[in-house]
């Protein structure tokens, strides 16, 4: 049991009994608390009803499926979301990251592997423990220990993902960022994706920053990759 994760709330969703018990052993071994939904409908009432850290969410459920379960809480939370699913392909993979998931894992599944995708989904979502300081960079502001963002005095809504991007580029203003460096920085480095994410998320990015009236924060060096453009950019305690 690690003491770092102890009492961390984990929301298990997946219609075959077989996998959620399969998932709350070894999510309890570790320390964790861990609730469950075998439909899609019975998800969305419970992440209404109380709060959960990270939720676990097979794509394939009957009535809502994933996909509509992970579009109903991006619509009020920006919980930490690992997918589920039995599908290889990469459109899934895809439509699922784009509908604001934090990873994805196929079907069939070493338990600890998804233990260990949760706890890097953790680390990389709950705080940055290399730099808690407040950052200005213009009119943006970014707390990383409260993981919000301002523009101007308006709370920009991002996903997990989102924010540790921006984050991400935003302590190095001016530096630029190969896609891969990100997918390594951001999503970790046995993700299996490929610098379309990257790509995905950033579109996305700018799109929310845009309606902010930043759409020039983010910059593209072509045929290299991203960076933040800021010339005043500072830090604070």
């Amino acid at each position: 049991m690690s003491p770092v994760f102890d009492g961390i709330r984990i929301l298990v969703v997946d219609d075959e009994q077989r996998i959620r018990e399969i998932l709350r052993k070894y999510l309890l071994a570790e320390g964790f608390k861990v609730g469950e939904a075998a439909d899609g409908q019975e998800a969305i009432e419970q992440v209404n009803q109380q709060p959960w850290d990270l939720i676990i969410l097979d794509l394939m459920l009957p009535g809502k499926d994933g996909w509509e379960v992970c579009r109903e809480i991006r619509k009020h939370s920006q919980v930490p979301i690992l997918m589920l699913t039995a599908r290889g392909g990469e459109v899934d993979r895809v439509v699922g990251l784009e509908l604001g998931a934090d990873d994805y894992i196929v079907k069939p599944f070493s338990p600890r592997e998804v233990v260990a995708r949760v706890k890097a989904v953790l680390r990389r979502t709950r705080a940055f423990p290399d730099n808690q300081q407040r950052l200005q960079l213009s009119e943006l502001t970014i707390e990383p220990e409260s993981r919000r963002v301002l523009i101007g005095d308006k709370p920009l809504s991002l996903t997990p993902k989102e924010f540790d991007l921006l984050f991400t580029m935003a302590r190095f203003p001016g530096r630029v960022f190969r896609r891969e460096e990100l997918l390594d920085l951001v999503w970790g480095y046995d993700f299996c994706g490929d610098s379309r994410t990257v790509d995905t998320h950033i579109a996305r990015l700018r799109e929310k920053l845009s309606q902010m009236g930043s759409s020039s924060l983010i910059v593209t060096v072509w045929g290299v990759g991203y960076k933040v453009e800021a010339p005043h950019a500072k830090h604070s305690g």
